[in-house]
């Protein structure tokens, strides 16, 4: 059974940090890209960022390059996204994604989700 399980998520205030991790399991993790997305309320689900299979690369979303950082080990079957300077606007319920294939930015491509964790920032 795969499953993929966030956590790290919170409320904090502008400017403050946050590490998500994303933890997987009943699959080969190394196969898998893996990807971040995130829903705010009555908005759309929207890319993050994703890193390739080996880790070599990685791309984000532009409204959070310079502030986000995406990166795995696949030894542990891990996946983090470190969030720093964050900003009222990065409120949202956060997502953990992967697809056994290249890395992609577009929601319908993925199949395999976590449940979601929720960063909430205050300003």
């Amino acid at each position: 059974q795969v499953q993929l399980v966030e956590s790290g998520g919170g409320l904090v205030q502008a400017g403050d940090s946050v590490r998500l991790s994303c933890a997987a399991s009943g699959l080969t993790f190394s196969n898998y890209a893996m990807a971040w997305f995130r829903q705010a309320p009555g908005k759309v689900r929207e890319f993050v960022a994703v890193i390739s299979t080996s880790g070599a690369t990685t791309y984000n979303a532009d409204s959070v390059k310079g502030r986000f950082t995406i990166s795995r080990d696949n030894a542990k079957n891990i996946v983090t996204l470190q969030m720093n300077s964050l900003k009222p606007e990065d409120t949202a319920d956060y997502y953990c994604a992967a697809r056994a294939s290249w890395a992609t930015k577009t929601v319908a491509t993925y199949d395999l989700w976590g449940q979601g964790t929720q960063v909430t920032v205050s300003s």
